[in-house]
Formats: C-alpha cells, structure tokens, sequence
C-alpha cells in the first residue's frame, strides 16, 4: 500500500473485497430465493422488509468497525506497533459488548419496530420471526465485520473472502433443508444465516489469532485502550450515524412503499437483493479508498493520496456503469428468480430498476469519494455532506414532492434515488481537494 504501482495493486486488493461482499450478499439472496421458491411472494416480502430496520439498528456498530479499520491503517502507516496492538484488541472488545447491547433490543423490540413501519398485516407475524433469530446471532456478525475491517487494514482481503466462500455453500445447503425438508418458512432461512454468519466469525477469529505481525489477536489481552477508543470513536461514530441516518431514510421509504401494499414490497425486496451486488462491487473501491488512503495519511505521503483518490473514483464510476447497466439489460430474468408467483410485482421491480440501477455510476462516484475523506480522517465531514445531500434531500422530496396527489406514485418515490446521489456527489468532489490541501499543508 505504500509503495509500488498503484492502479493494478488496488484491483487486485479490492477484487476479494468486492466478491466477499457478493458472497454476504448470497446469504440473504439464499434467502429470498429459497422462500420464493418453496413459500411465495408474502415471505419474499417478509423477509425483504426487514432490511431498512435492521440496517438502521446495526449501523451504528458497524461504523465503529470502520473506525477501527481506519486507526489502524494509520498507525500501519505510521510504523506504530504498540498503537497497533492495542487498537485490534480494543476493537474486538466493542464488537463483543456492542453485539450483546443489539441482541437485547433486536430480540425484545422487533415487532414494535416492524408496526412502526406500517408492515402489512398479513407480512408482520413472518418478518417478526425473521427478525428475532436474526438479532439472536448479530453478535458473529459484528465479530466477522471488526475482524475484516482489521485484515483489510492491513492488506490482507484474501482470508476473509475464503471465509465467506465455505460459509456461503453451508448457509445455502443450511437454507434448502431447513425450508424444504423441516417447513421452517422464513424462520429456517434465519437460522441458517446465523449458523453460517457463527462460522465466519470463528473462523476470521482465529485467522487474526494466528498472524505474526502486529495485528495478531490474543482473546487474553483484550480491554479497553480509552485513546485508541476515542479515535475508533472519532472517526467511526460518524460513520455509524451516517448509516443509520441512511436507514431512517430508508425507513421512512419503505413505509411509503408499504403504504401500497405487499406487492409493491415483494418486487421491491427482490430489486433491494439485486441492487446490492452493484453496491457491493462500488463499496469495494470504497473500501480500497479507507484503508490505502489510511496508510499513506500515516505515512505522510500525501502524493499517493492524491493518486489513490482519482483511481478510486474512477474505477467505482465505471463499476458502477457496468453493473448497473448488466441489471437494467437483464432485469426480466433476474427478477423472476426471485418473484415466481406474482406478474405484477415483477411488473413493479422492473420499473424500479431504471430509477435505481441504470444511473448507478453516479452512487459509484459519491462512494469512493466518501471513502477517501474517510480515510483521511474527516469521517464526520463526510458524514455531514452524506447526511444532508442524500437522506435530507430524500426526506424532503418525500415530505413535499411525493405528498402531491398527482405524483403520489411509485415512480416518484424511486426519483429520489438518483437526485440524492447527484447532489451529494458534487459536495464529496468539492469537499477532498480542500481537506486534502489542508492535511498536506499542515505536515509541511
């Protein structure tokens, strides 16, 4: 990361990272695939529905990985073995009381939550028993997302993508038998996320357990270090704002798109599944963003900064235009394999998908460019510039535009999408060349 080529070494670092995220996003497509296929669209639906509210609970955690991912790109970067050391076993230790805090709330709130949304009636019992079991094992998931973050850090995107291939075929095997074999519905296809997620977490655990370098893990030294907590804090608090105030908009989203009913949710869960896979190839880059930007910000060698951020952007704008383009093109057979049942909520997935899939090239540009802030250190200008271009102007045009009568209308809502992501990404591009110049002028 600090030396050497630059435009072949990020492909080839953030290719694993980009198929470990296709392979997370396989648990969840098993899913809807596998209730699709053997229950119908209510389950599709009931499982779909789930995600904004899950997304808006867990974010907060889940920024504080990147934190720790960030502070230790830096202290990498910066040769500092000790900070090293005692930033992993911090970080470790907030996964563990963060997934208890989530699994209290998740398990005892779900249905409150669930209502909140307006969840159709005849979805809610599902989605309910989805969502308990699903908080039951959130804790494997916060332990395999701080491990990761940590590997990443320092380079390494191989393991964590090995890892998720072997837990991906079980979850998927895990998923057929519970479903089609036992009749567990939704609850099945719960269960065996959570086996596969325990899994990947053991497994990622004793990867970092076995390393010889200075982010090798030892269960036994695990405490708080109150400095290098404050930084996590620092820079990944933001980052988990940022996420959950994502999730309040989508929330609020997905209460407007269950206000027409449970067709409109089911083709809408099967696009949401789909459309994941373009984020995960564009977060990638993101992701190279954070922590190669991280090292050389420790480094001091601003130069790369500058180089890494362009490569950045744009191998996420053109990731972004080839994967959202191969959705519009193939969007029919896509969709039908999740949606087997019901024409009309393929019907409704296919016109979503020219709002949210055909322009993401421009989520692509907004992506990397976070990232590289990010990886700076401006966390929370990054998460300002988030919060207000996207949610807030999706918030407004929900509140304003969508009220109207005449565009209270599905594809009014889907318009939001897009003109958040213009908005925000011009504030992101303004925004790095002055925090840029600020950071490298101060080192002088």
């Amino acid at each position: 990361m600090l030396q050497g080529p630059l435009a072949m070494n990020i492909l080839l670092y953030t290719l694993p990272i980009i198929l470990t995220s296709y392979l997370q996003l396989l648990f969840n497509a098993a899913d809807l695939v596998v209730v699709g296929r053997f229950c119908g669209s209510v389950s599709v639906a009931a499982v779909g529905v789930t995600g904004a509210i899950t997304n808006l609970i867990v974010n907060l955690f889940m920024g504080l990985s990147v934190g720790a991912g960030v502070a230790v790109a830096h202290a990498i970067g910066g040769r500092e073995s000790q900070v090293v050391h005692r930033t992993v076993h911090t970080a470790l230790l907030t996964a563990l009381i963060g997934g208890v805090v989530l699994t209290v709330v998740g398990v005892a709130y779900s249905p409150t939550f669930l209502r909140w949304m307006d969840t159709p009636e005849n979805v809610l019992p599902l989605s309910s028993v989805y969502m308990r079991i699903y908080f039951g094992g959130i804790t494997f998931t916060l332990v395999y997302n701080y491990c990761t973050s940590i590997l990443r850090a320092a380079g390494d995107t191989q393991s964590p993508m090995v890892i998720l291939m072997a837990a991906g075929v079980i979850n998927v095997i895990l998923n057929v038998i519970f479903v089609s074999c036992f009749h567990m519905n939704v609850a099945g296809v719960a269960l065996a996320t959570v086996i596969s997620q325990a899994l990947s977490a053991v497994a990622v655990t004793v990867v970092l357990m076995r390393r010889k370098d200075d982010i090798r893990f030892c269960p036994a030294k695990m405490r708080i270090y109150w400095p290098q907590l404050k930084k996590i804090i620092r820079i990944g608090l933001p980052a988990g704002i940022q996420g959950s105030t994502f999730s309040i908009s989508n929330v609020i989203i997905q209460s407007a798109m269950n206000s027409f009913g449970e067709v409109l949710v089911s083709g809408n869960a099967a696009v949401s599944n789909i459309e994941g896979f373009c984020f995960a190839t564009v977060n990638g880059f993101h992701q190279a963003a954070v922590n190669y930007i991280g090292q050389n910000v420790g480094a001091q060698q601003y130069d790369r900064v500058k180089k890494i951020f362009r490569l950045c952007v744009l191998y996420a704008s053109l990731a972004g235009l080839i994967v959202g383009g191969a959705l519009t093109i193939f969007r029919r057979p896509l969709l039908s394999i999740y949606i087997t049942d019901s024409p009309e909520a393929l019907e409704i997935g296919m016109t979503r998908v020219f709002f949210t899939s055909a322009p993401y090239f421009l989520y692509g540009l907004l992506d990397a460019a976070a990232g590289s802030l990010r990886g700076m250190g401006a966390s929370s200008i990054s998460m300002l510039i988030s919060v207000l271009g996207i949610c807030g102007s999706r918030l407004l045009w929900i509140f304003t535009i969508f009220q109207i009568p005449a565009l209270h209308t599905p594809e009014c809502l889907y318009s939001s999408y897009p003109i958040s992501w213009i908005l925000t990404t011009a504030a992101e591009l303004v925004a790095f060349p002055i925090i840029y110049r600020k950071m490298a002028g101060a080192e002088r």
